[in-house]
């Protein structure tokens, strides 16, 4: 997989650098390099790209907010020499925060972590469309379907897989391979032992959900994502 992408940067120097980097790292494939985020915006619109190393102090249009009217699937990582704007960054949702001059391992470093990213996305994707996946369970694999799972718990190296027919399949994986590859928000982690397939979940007691005499516990950590698919399907 290439990802295509953008540089825009008012400093030419720190613009060609990074256009060198691009260069010599295979899985990128850069489309343009701009001066300014205006200049960037009349092009991008109409031509998105995957992923975008972004300037942040930049006149007229400042990385921050360029990065805010961007499509969601477009991913940031900021380039900057004032360090103070990392959390800038990270309220736009960027992968990474670059700081000036670049090295090209943490170039590298960064690039990997979108490549990381979008492949997951993909993954959930297909997962999502084909509707199953196969798991390793008593030395042979095994197809199980995404719309029979009601939950699946962590058991340290193990993960239990529980199926709507009371059937329940152990498999060699560990918790956060099978969070990241499951369709999110139809897949959510509840907590640290408990990946929850939402839209079987028919019972909330407590802010606890119940399958049967199982009650599974939400937690502080995953609290706020999961009240807020409660909230996006409850009527009020």
């Amino acid at each position: 997989m290439t990802l295509n992408c953008a540089i825009i940067d008012d400093e030419p120097l720190a613009a060609d650098l990074l256009a060198s980097y691009v260069q010599k790292t295979p899985f990128l494939h850069l489309t343009g390099t701009y001066n300014s985020a205006i200049a960037a915006m009349k092009i991008l619109r109409d031509n998105p790209v995957d992923l975008i190393f972004l300037d942040i102090q930049m006149p007229e249009l400042s990385g921050v907010e360029f990065a805010k009217i961007l499509p969601r699937n477009t991913k940031i990582i900021f380039t900057t020499a004032f360090s103070q704007y990392a959390v800038e960054g990270y309220k736009v949702n960027a992968l990474d925060y670059l700081l000036k001059p670049v090295s090209y391992d943490d170039f590298l470093s960064a690039s990997n972590k979108a490549m990381e990213w979008f492949n997951t996305v993909r993954k959930q994707e297909t997962y999502a469309q084909d509707r199953f996946m196969f798991v390793k369970s008593d030395y042979k694999l095994q197809r199980v379907a995404l719309d029979d799972i009601l939950y699946i718990e962590g058991l340290k190296d193990y993960v239990r897989i529980y199926l709507e027919n009371g059937d329940k399949i152990m498999s060699l994986m560990n918790m956060k391979k099978l969070e990241d590859y499951l369709p999110r928000p139809e897949f959510l982690r509840t907590h640290r032992s408990y990946i929850v397939h939402m839209p079987k979940a028919s019972v909330i007691d407590r802010f606890r959900i119940v399958f049967g005499n199982v009650y599974i516990p939400i937690s502080d950590s995953y609290k706020e994502e999961v009240q807020a698919y409660f909230e996006r399907h409850t009527l009020v």
